[in-house]
């Protein structure tokens, strides 16, 4: 255990967060997902709700603040699900700030999430529960 770092947060997991880059993207993304298919970094959170993923992850990530949209989701055809209101508070309450959300169709979501330095796998089931996060910087 350490000091303020969330213990959720695996050493790979930690490792993988520092590792990345300015502009790189890590997806979180729900049970149904294919993450293994598709990812270069896997890291599994199995029976882990996305949203408590996700409130760890953005405890530590900053976010781009270079891009109009430094987070995006996985567009559902049938509406705006629910979990879209939690990604929305989780990332406001990050930043300190509304963070604008780009929606991404499914297809297009999974060759980003191919291009992204990580993924998290989650239990989550609820559906369209996946997000993309881009990392910014941080500033002295």
């Amino acid at each position: 255990m350490l000091k303020t770092i969330d213990p959720l947060l695996t050493g790979d997991l930690l490792a993988i967060l520092r590792d990345m880059g300015h502009g790189d993207e890590i997806v979180l993304v729900d049970a149904n997902f294919p993450a293994a298919r598709v990812a270069q970094r896997l890291v599994r959170l199995p029976g882990l709700g996305i949203d408590r993923a996700a409130e760890a992850i953005l405890s530590l990530l900053p976010l781009d603040d270079f891009v109009d949209a430094p987070a995006a989701v996985m567009a559902c055809p049938d509406g705006r699900p629910e979990i879209f209101d939690v990604f929305d508070r989780l990332l406001a309450e990050a930043e300190g700030a509304p963070v604008t959300v780009e929606q991404v169709d499914r297809f297009d979501f999974y060759e980003r999430a191919k291009r992204a330095y990580a993924v998290v796998a989650t239990g989550e089931r609820r559906l369209y529960a996946n997000l993309i996060l881009k990392k910014g910087v941080v500033r002295a």
